[in-house]
């Protein structure tokens, strides 16, 4: 992608540009956008809402630019812009012999995270993920993603790639997306909503015994990031049904309330409704 080669700081600068459309011109997602925000913090004022909403516009278009860089970022560049603060803290299971489970969510630059991951951590990186429908895009969104070591493995595949023997990894789960299946979800409050949640890394934490390390991406100026471990679910066996899920919801809900602002607001994430089979369910 040529436009991927220019300079962050012209890169900035179509950025600026994307702002005026996407929120300006043509409101792109701003019906989704506001809705979840005001849903979200019924607590703010209207304008509070609309401030959020402006800040997140900026970001997103910010990441929009950020992510056609990873076509052409250098391994130097990555390394400038995405600094791990504390590795140590997944190191010392692979020193102790133990795949993990790495959680986090759709907040601050996860593009970024993916081709800076596997040069800063000793387990091998394996990321899950959603095929794309269209063949070419999701090849080469495997391949940008993955040029700096990461493994991209698509869900369904997911069971057999736990399931071999291929060292030492840590399986990256983005587990805040809007699930598939409402009845096959946990269900609890998420943001002052009721909300479907993601049940796959509850299952393999407990299914294989593994760790899970929940991952914050912080954002520290335009365009320079870092990721830290700030909590380990280190016996999954030993864990209550749905505790792990509520709790790295948990932590990804205070990381929002903290800074509204970066997180994808304009996914549709509480398109379902709870069955009513499951309406007994915490």
């Amino acid at each position: 992608m040529p436009i991927s080669y220019l300079p962050f700081p012209v890169l900035y600068l179509l950025s600026d540009g994307l702002f005026l459309i996407f929120y300006k011109v043509i409101g792109y997602r701003k019906k989704v956008v506001l809705q979840n925000v005001a849903n979200s913090f019924p607590e703010k004022s209207k304008e509070e809402h609309l401030r959020i909403v402006n800040e997140f516009y900026k970001h997103l278009c910010d990441l929009v630019v950020e992510s056609v860089k990873v076509f052409t970022i250098s391994e130097k560049q990555v390394k400038q812009r995405f600094k791990f603060v504390n590795p140590e803290f997944i190191d010392r299971f692979y020193d102790q012999g133990r795949s993990v489970i790495i959680a986090g969510g759709h907040k601050n630059n996860w593009e970024l995270l993916a081709v800076a991951i596997d040069a800063e951590i000793k387990h091998k990186s394996v990321a899950l993920y959603k095929r794309l429908n269209n063949k070419f895009f999701d090849e080469k969104m495997r391949a940008t993603r993955g040029k700096y070591g990461l493994k991209m493995i698509p869900t369904r595949m997911a069971k057999e790639e736990f399931e071999n023997n291929e060292g030492l990894r840590a399986f990256i789960f983005g587990f805040d997306q809007s699930p598939g299946n409402p009845a096959r979800c946990y269900w609890s409050k998420f943001l002052n909503q009721d909300t479907a949640m993601n049940f796959g890394v509850e299952k393999y934490a407990k299914d294989f015994n593994y760790p899970v390390l929940y991952g914050r991406i912080n954002k520290l100026k335009r365009g320079h990031y870092n990721f830290e471990f700030t909590e380990a679910i280190e016996n999954p066996l030993q864990t209550e049904y749905g505790y792990i899920t509520k709790r790295i919801n948990y932590l990804l809900e205070q990381d929002i309330i903290a800074e509204p602002q970066y997180w994808l607001w304009s996914h549709k994430r509480w398109k379902h409704k709870r069955p009513v089979e499951l309406m007994q369910q915490e």
